[in-house]
């Protein structure tokens, strides 16, 4: 999508399985299950969705799914592939060194993985070395003093190096990244957890995060059991679709796996998606 001064390309680190159980919440399974097909292990099949934008001669990359890092054991956990990332952009003419800001909604493994990457020695460092990596102060805090119940979701590895080569930007609240894309403070997934939204002429993109990760969270009562605060995802997320039906938004979801971005209709009185490509 663009309009002739921003560019927005939908790109994909691969798939990921999570517990269904997990991903739903409250939501008994014989709900979801209508919805998505679960593996033997009980595991949901989901996309590990990024956005490129281009605008004003600067290349900014929203999130980096879960990168080249990780150890068998998790992608064994987590049905992980082979990372994708890298080689999208490079069918999209660009080098990592070609990627000015990396804006990550917040620090999960399966957005933030692909921040760095292992050199020769072993060591991880940034993978885009000229771009600076923007995060809510408030989320850069929960990640590197995580409780006893988040703590598995972060691996310092992907973002610590980041402060130690001086490529972090702390942010306090919603801020203006560059022109026409801004990143809105919405936390409930986690403290400090934001959304990106771009104006694109007379479009408006929202790239939803973890507030809403996949088509079906469009359903108020589908909450994560793992979001740190499940009432004001709630809020949060009702305000916002409320906003985003009303206006028109082009909705994108970092998890959806066949129907990865849409706008929202009201049919009978029911909220639907008509999903459409993000090439």
């Amino acid at each position: 999508m663009s309009d002739g001064t921003i560019s927005v390309k939908l790109l994909s680190d691969g798939i990921i399985k999570f517990d269904g159980g997990a991903l739903f919440g409250q939501v008994p399974k014989a709900l979801w299950e209508r919805s998505v097909e679960a593996d033997r292990y009980n595991r949901v099949k989901l996309g590990l969705n990024c956005l490129l934008i281009q605008t004003q001669g600067q290349n900014l990359l929203v999130e980096t799914g879960c990168g080249t890092k990780e150890p068998k054991k998790v992608k064994d956990i987590y049905s992980l592939g082979t990372s994708r990332l890298l080689r999208e952009l490079k069918e999209h003419g660009l080098s990592p060194k070609e990627v000015h800001g990396v804006i990550l909604t917040h620090l999960h493994f399966d957005h933030a993985g692909g921040c760095t990457r292992l050199d020769r020695s072993g060591t991880p460092v940034p993978t885009f070395p000229k771009a600076t990596y923007y995060v809510q102060r408030a989320a850069w805090e929960e990640a590197t003093s995580p409780n006893e119940r988040a703590r598995a979701s972060y691996h310092p590895d992907d973002f610590l190096p980041l402060q130690e080569h001086a490529k972090l930007k702390l942010l306090d609240g919603d801020q203006q990244i560059a022109p026409g894309v801004w990143v809105k403070e919405t936390a409930g997934h986690t403290r400090g957890h934001q959304i990106v939204v771009i104006n694109n002429g007379g479009d408006r993109v929202v790239f939803l995060g973890d507030l809403v990760p996949t088509p079906m969270h469009l359903n108020l009562p589908y909450i994560a059991a793992f979001d740190y605060s499940p009432e004001d995802t709630l809020a949060k997320k009702r305000d916002l679709l409320q906003r985003a039906e009303r206006e028109g938004w082009l909705l994108v979801f970092p998890h959806g796996e066949e129907e990865r971005a849409g706008y929202l209709e009201n049919v009978g009185g029911k909220r639907h998606l008509r999903p459409v490509q993000l090439e």
